[in-house]
C-alpha cells in the first residue's frame, strides 16, 4: 500500500476519528505488527496538537499463551498498578485510538470457560472506572491489515503480501478515505444526520423486524430516545468518530421490551471464539432461547456474563446497499461486518441515545430503560428481504426498511 494512502488515512484517524485537541493526551493500542502504521498515526496526532502519544502493544501469540499457561486465579487479578492508571487516565481522559489488526482464529482452543470468568473478576474492578469515562472522552475504533487476518479474508492469494495489499486497499475503499478522506467525511456526517433527523421526528414508540429467514421480532423504544449515527460530541463538545467505518444509524432500544426470534446473516466473533447460525429468542426483552451452529456453547456463556448480558442494548440500521455491503467481503471482524448488515446488540446500551442525557444521573438513565452490562456485543441480522416497520407512539405503522435498504428518502428527509 502506498505510504501517501497510508498517511491520508492516519490523519483521518488522528483528526476526525479522534479529533485529537491540543495539549491533549493520546493513547493508541495495536498490534506490535502494527508498529510502522501506528507510528504514521502518533505523527498525526502531534501535528494536531497532541501533548504526548502513548502505545499500549499487543501480541496475540502471546496473549494465548497467557490465557493458557496462567491460572483462573492469576488471570483473574486486577494488579494496583492497573488500577492505579485507569484511575490516572480517567482525570486527564486521553484520546484512545483501537488499532484492529488481529487474527479473528488466534484464540481458538482456549479454555474460554477459564477466560471467561477472568474476564468477569476483571471487570467488577475496572468497570465502574470505565463507566466514568462515558461521554467524557474522544475514542475511535479502526482497522490495519494483518497478514494472518488478510489471509483469513482472502485465502485465494498466493501469498501473504498480495493477501495484505488487497486487505489494506478494502479498508481504505470502505473507509471513506481515498481522495480527500475528512471532507468525505465531513459530508457522510451530514447524510447520517438528516436520517436521524427524519427517524426521530416520527416519535416511534416500536421497531418490528421480520424475514424470510424466521427472524419476527418486536423491539420497544424508550419515550426519551434518540437515533444517532456518525459522529458524536463529549461532554465537553468536542465532536469525533468512534468508529471508521460506519454506516449504521442506531439507538438504544427500551430494557425489558423484545419478544420473539431472531436469525443471524453473518458469523460473530466473541472474544476470539467463532459463532455461527445462531438464533437467539427474547421474552420480556431477556434472551431465553439460542441455537448455534458452532459456538453454541459460547453463545450461551456470552449471554451469562452478567445480569445484563441477555438484554439489548442497541438497535442499528444499516441498508443492505452499503459500501462494505457491496464490497462482498466478508471481514470476520464486527467493525466491518456489522456495518454491512443491521445488527443488534446484547449488553451495555448507550447513555447519550437518551434526548438531553446529560440531564440525568446514571441512575436515572438506568430507571429510563437503557440496559448496563460488561458486555456489548454486535451481531447481524441484516439481509436483502428485512423489513423494518415502525410503530409510533399513536399506533401508525411507518416502512423504515423494505427489502434490507431504506423505506425513505431525501425527500422524506427534508
Amino acid at each position: 500500500m502506498q505510504k501517501s494512502i497510508l498517511k491520508n488515512y492516519a490523519k483521518l484517524l488522528a483528526r476526525t476519528g479522534l479529533n485529537v485537541q491540543k495539549g491533549q493526551d493520546v493513547v493508541i493500542y495495536a498490534s506490535i505488527e502494527q508498529q510502522e502504521f501506528a507510528l504514521m498515526v502518533a505523527e498525526e496526532c502531534y501535528r494536531a496538537g497532541a501533548r504526548r502519544v502513548f502505545p499500549e502493544w499487543s501480541y496475540q501469540p502471546l496473549a494465548k499463551l497467557n490465557a493458557t499457561e496462567r491460572s483462573l486465579e492469576e488471570m483473574s487479578r486486577v494488579m494496583p498498578w492497573e488500577e492505579e492508571k485507569v484511575s490516572k487516565q480517567l482525570r486527564t481522559l486521553p484520546a484512545r485510538l483501537y488499532i484492529e489488526s488481529a487474527d479473528p482464529d488466534r484464540m481458538q482452543g482456549i479454555d474460554f470457560e477459564k477466560y471467561a470468568s477472568a474476564m468477569q473478576s476483571r471487570s467488577a474492578i475496572l468497570k465502574p472506572y470505565r463507566d466514568q469515562y462515558e461521554n467524557k472522552e474522544q475514542w475511535c475504533i479502526a482497522a490495519a491489515a494483518g497478514a494472518d487476518w488478510a489471509k483469513k479474508v482472502f485465502p485465494k492469494e498466493k501469498s501473504a503480501a498480495a493477501a495484505v495489499e488487497k486487505l489494506w486497499r478494502a479498508i481504505i475503499d470502505v473507509s471513506r478515505a481515498n481522495g480527500n478522506p475528512i471532507a468525505n467525511w465531513t459530508e457522510h456526517n451530514k447524510d447520517l444526520s438528516k436520517r436521524c433527523a427524519y427517524l426521530n421526528g416520527l416519535g416511534l414508540a416500536s421497531l418490528e423486524y421480520k424475514s424470510e429467514n424466521g427472524t419476527d421480532l418486536r423491539v420497544g423504544l424508550m419515550p426519551e430516545g434518540v437515533f444517532a449515527a456518525g459522529g458524536e460530541k463529549t461532554l465537553s463538545g468536542v465532536f469525533f468518530n468512534p468508529n471508521i467505518p460506519s454506516e449504521e444509524v442506531f439507538t438504544t432500544p427500551k430494557r425489558g421490551e423484545a419478544e420473539g426470534i431472531v436469525y443471524s446473516t453473518k458469523p460473530l466473533y466473541y472474544q476470539g471464539q467463532l459463532i455461527r447460525n445462531f438464533s437467539i429468542r427474547f421474552e420480556g426483552g431477556r434472551a431465553v432461547e439460542v441455537h448455534a451452529s458452532q459456538g453454541e456453547a459460547v453463545l450461551k456463556k456470552m449471554i451469562s456474563m452478567d445480569e445484563g448480558a441477555a438484554y439489548l442494548g442497541e438497535c442499528a440500521l444499516v441498508p443492505y446497499d452499503s459500501p462494505i455491503s457491496n464490497s462482498k467481503i466478508l471481514f470476520y471482524n464486527t467493525l466491518f461486518d456489522e456495518n454491512a448488515a443491521c445488527h443488534l446488540a446484547l449488553g451495555r446500551g448507550f447513555s447519550n441515545c437518551v434526548r438531553d442525557y446529560e440531564k440525568y444521573s446514571e441512575d436515572e438513565i438506568k430507571a429510563l430503560g437503557v440496559n448496563d452490562s460488561m458486555i456489548h456485543e454486535d451481531f447481524m441480522i441484516g439481509c436483502d428481504d428485512l423489513e423494518i416497520t415502525g410503530v409510533t407512539r399513536n399506533g401508525v405503522r411507518v416502512p423504515i426498511f423494505r427489502g434490507g435498504n431504506w423505506a425513505f428518502g431525501p425527500e422524506d428527509e427534508e
